[in-house]
């Protein structure tokens, strides 16, 4: 009998080793070499420091900075560990929402953000990525109509044209992978980091 079962065994090793441990090393090193950057997470720095991922969204409050859609990631509550509390952007919890189109809940949160960002930009519809999540919770980006939108708010704060906080939106907006797929997009935290370098000159 174990000269029967000792091909199998032998097999499941060698392939273990093989697509567990061989390829997954090779295929790291590999991208290690070829794309340095994107093999350490993409990460951004500032100064020499590290600030944040290009794939992670931060959230952003200050009224001199764009901010990133909502994020329904959450974190377990420190008083009571069977409950969870909202972490936005927690990058150890990706996920969205349970809530779904019915939830008064969700209702709620939606109106009340609609009414705040209106009350900052009555003028221009309310773009829809500024108030609704994300599926991951962590999308670094937005829409160029939804940085746009916050464009007087942002030029407001840090006392500085609007021509020139609309020329940094239009140089951190990349466009759709091969002219063909996705959709225009600005990462959040590239354009606050060139605000941050436009106003110190």
């Amino acid at each position: 009998m174990l000269r029967e079962i000792r091909p199998a065994i032998l097999i499941l090793i060698a392939l273990t080793l093989i697509t567990g441990l061989a390829y997954p090393l090779a295929m790291t090193a590999i991208a290690g070499v070829i794309f340095p950057k994107q093999a350490q997470g993409s990460l951004i720095e500032k100064n020499g420091v590290v600030v944040g991922s290009a794939l992670i969204g931060q959230e952003f409050k200050d009224d001199k900075y764009f901010h990133s859609r909502p994020s329904a990631t959450t974190a377990p509550d420190p008083a009571d560990a069977t409950k969870t509390v909202p972490a936005p952007y927690n990058a150890a919890n990706s996920g969205g929402s349970n809530l779904g189109p019915t939830s008064k809940a969700l209702n709620d949160r939606i109106k009340e953000d609609v009414d705040k960002l209106k009350a900052e930009n009555p003028s221009v519809p309310v773009p829809v990525d500024l108030v609704t999540t994300s599926g991951s919770g962590l999308d670094p980006d937005i829409s160029p109509e939804a940085a746009l939108f916050q464009l007087p708010r942002v030029a407001k704060a840090r006392n500085m044209p609007e021509d020139r906080v609309r020329q940094l939106v239009t140089q951190n907006t990349a466009g759709r992978l091969a002219g063909l797929f996705g959709e225009p997009r600005v990462n959040v935290l590239a354009l606050n980091l060139a605000l941050d370098a436009a106003a110190s000159k």
